[in-house]
Formats: C-alpha cells, sequence, structure tokens
C-alpha cells in the first residue's frame, strides 16, 4: 500500500512553530544582522556578529549532517543550482544591504519589530512584501531577467563548495573553524550569544528537515516525479524572508483563490509576528512606535523597496542566504552575504558622513 502524501496544511504548521520560535528568540537575544553590523563598524563590538556566526556554524554542520545521512537533498534548492549568476547577488546583496539600513532592519527584523508594536515595521511589511512581489513577476522582474540575470557562469550540475570539491563533509571542517572562530572571545561565550546563536543555526536546520524530509515525495502519483509538498518554489526551503512576504500579501489579497495556500514560508513569516510579540509581552516591551517625520517615512520606504528588489534579484537576504544559503556551501551565498555587510556599511558611512555635515 502507498504511502499517504504528506498534507500541505502539516508542513505549514511546521513552518509557524519553527517562526514562533525564532521570533521569540530574536526578540529576547537581539539577534539582528544589521546590529551586529551596526555594533562592530561603529562601536567596535563584535559580540553579535559573532552570536551571527556561530548560527552559521550551527546551521551549516547541521544540514550538512542532513545531507550526510541521506536525510536532505539541498542539491534540489535554489541555492546550489550550477548556473551562478554572480551579478545578481552581487547588485541584489549591496541594494539589500543599503536598504536594510535606510529601514533599520532586514526582513526577519522588520518582523520582530512588528510583533513588538512597530507600526514602521508594518509599512516596511507591506512595501517590501509589494516590491518582492514586483521583483518575481512585475515589472522589476521584466528589469531583473533582461540585464543582471543574464550575466552568469555555469558551474557544473550544483554550484554548492562541497559537490565541487569533491569532499562531501567539507562542511563540517568550515562549520568547526567558524565555530571555534566566533567563541574565542570570552564575551561571546555569554548565554544570550551561545542561545541565540546555536538556536537560530539549529531552526534552519529544521526548515530543511521539515520541507526536504517530511515534506518529500520521491514519486507524486500525478507527475510520477520527485515533489516537495508545502513550498512555495517547490523545492527544500528552510528560513528566508524576502518572497515569503510577496507570498504572504498575495495569500491575503487573493484568499478565496483555492488554488493560493499556506506554505512553510508564509506560516513562518507569521510565526516569527507572533513569536516576537510573545516575546515583547514577557518582557514588558510592547509598544506602539510610528514615525518621526516624513524624512523617516521616505527613509524607511526607500529601504523596504531596495530591500524586496535586492532580495529576490540576490535569491535571499541575510537570514535566506546568510545562514539558509550558506549552510549549503553555495558560492551565491557567500557573494550575496558579503555584498549585503558591504551595501550596510557603505550605507552608515554615507549616512554619519552627512549627519556630520548637516551638523
Amino acid at each position: 500500500m502507498d504511502a499517504p502524501l504528506p498534507a500541505p496544511a502539516t508542513i505549514a504548521w511546521y513552518g509557524l512553530v519553527i517562526g514562533l520560535l525564532f521570533g521569540a528568540v530574536g526578540q529576547r537575544t537581539r539577534f539582528c544582522t544589521l546590529g551586529a553590523i551596526s555594533d562592530g563598524v561603529l562601536m567596535g563590538d563584535w559580540t553579535r556578529m559573532r552570536m551571527w556566526g556561530l548560527a552559521m556554524a550551527v546551521a551549516l554542520a547541521g544540514t550538512t549532517g542532513l545531507q550526510l545521512a541521506g536525510l536532505v537533498d539541498t542539491s534540489a534548492s535554489i541555492y546550489t543550482a550550477g548556473r551562478l549568476p554572480w551579478l545578481s547577488h552581487l547588485v541584489g546583496g549591496l541594494l539589500f544591504g543599503a536598504g536594510m539600513t535606510l529601514a533599520s532592519g532586514c526582513g526577519a527584523k522588520t518582523l520582530i519589530r512588528l510583533g513588538g508594536g512597530n507600526l514602521k515595521s508594518l509599512v516596511v511589511f507591506i512595501v517590501l512584501g509589494l516590491s518582492a512581489s514586483m521583483t518575481l513577476r512585475g515589472l522589476f522582474g521584466v528589469w531583473r531577467v533582461g540585464t543582471l540575470d543574464r550575466i552568469a557562469v555555469e558551474l557544473g550540475p550544483s554550484q554548492s563548495l562541497a559537490a565541487l570539491s569533491g569532499f562531501p563533509a567539507l562542511g563540517l571542517i568550515v562549520a568547526a573553524l567558524l565555530g571555534i572562530a566566533c567563541l574565542t572571545h570570552p564575551a561571546a561565550r555569554s548565554p544570550r550569544v551561545i542561545v541565540g546563536g546555536t538556536t537560530v543555526g539549529a531552526l534552519v536546520v529544521a526548515g530543511w528537515f521539515v520541507t526536504g524530509h517530511l515534506g518529500f515525495i520521491p514519486e507524486h502519483p500525478e507527475t510520477l516525479a520527485p515533489a516537495f509538498i508545502g513550498t512555495n518554489s517547490g523545492r527544500p526551503e528552510s528560513l528566508t524572508f524576502v518572497a515569503p512576504y510577496a507570498y504572504s500579501l498575495e495569500l491575503l489579497t487573493l484568499w478565496s483563490d483555492t488554488s493560493k495556500t499556506v506554505t512553510f514560508g508564509v506560516a513562518s513569516v507569521l510565526g516569527v509576528i507572533l513569536g516576537a510579540g510573545a516575546g515583547a509581552v514577557a518582557a514588558r516591551e510592547l509598544r506602539l512606535e510610528g514615525f518621526r517625520d516624513p524624512a523617516d517615512l521616505a527613509r524607511h520606504l526607500i529601504g523596504a523597496v531596495l530591500m524586496g528588489f535586492g532580495g529576490v534579484t540576490a535569491l535571499g537576504c541575510t537570514i535566506g542566504q546568510g545562514l539558509t544559503g550558506f549552510s549549503t556551501l553555495a558560492p551565491g551565498a557567500l557573494l550575496t552575504t558579503a555584498a549585503i555587510i558591504a551595501g550596510a556599511i557603505l550605507t552608515m558611512k554615507l549616512e554619519y558622513r552627512l549627519m556630520a555635515q548637516g551638523n
């Protein structure tokens, strides 16, 4: 007797739980990529960057373990395709980094702040989602496909460094070295850093397991082809917070369309908001916050548009590429992450220069 098909709703429920945990832990530990970059560049404090690096190490080690155990095949994901659109990764990453600086946080931080009552983040959520949707299938998408995506190199069946090197366990070595580097400083061994880094990294691994193993069908009864249930891409996925914004808005506006369903990505977005809200309530930090003035509104609007376009163009954000993509050892993830950091630093320095000139 054939095994029953995994229910899309089950995959979505798992996504909701993973999102809840991410939101709660992110809110309590102040896990934030922009904050980590800002602390390091402006104050010389690299503690939060070490927490982010620890999350990368845990995500990489766990994902490599799933791959070696045959539980998940990340070569089926969007990150490890043999074609490497390097210009899209670089330009998209730079724009995303600039956008998250202007909008006071990346896609994940926007959800966490929204859960805490920040109304500015609600505006960013809507505009980022619209921009991402336009970049997926709208006007921005035409520009993206006709220009940036044309520039690429072919690396073979998979661009994963583990596959290219012929050493499947490469991720374990890289993860160990990265973890050791992050924990050498005494400040990085604080409970907040360890809990934040290990939990976020483990949740990325959990996302891969849910969509790549529990939601995998070797032979779909209708198509007779391998299939992944409950994801928007039809591939294995984990945490990412750009395209799911677009899918969330699409689901809300087309709710009566029965072809639109709650997917892993959409559920994880909702989960982060709820988890962060619960954390804010528990810590008595829930409060409403709005824009200071029209200039503050314009800054966040521009940042949201840049994040939507940049995130889709680069195939991910600080979480989608910086953690989930990195966990596959895809060169595209490395390019995007480096470009995001560069874009954020350049924008920070430009803003502070303009502030100094204004004073």
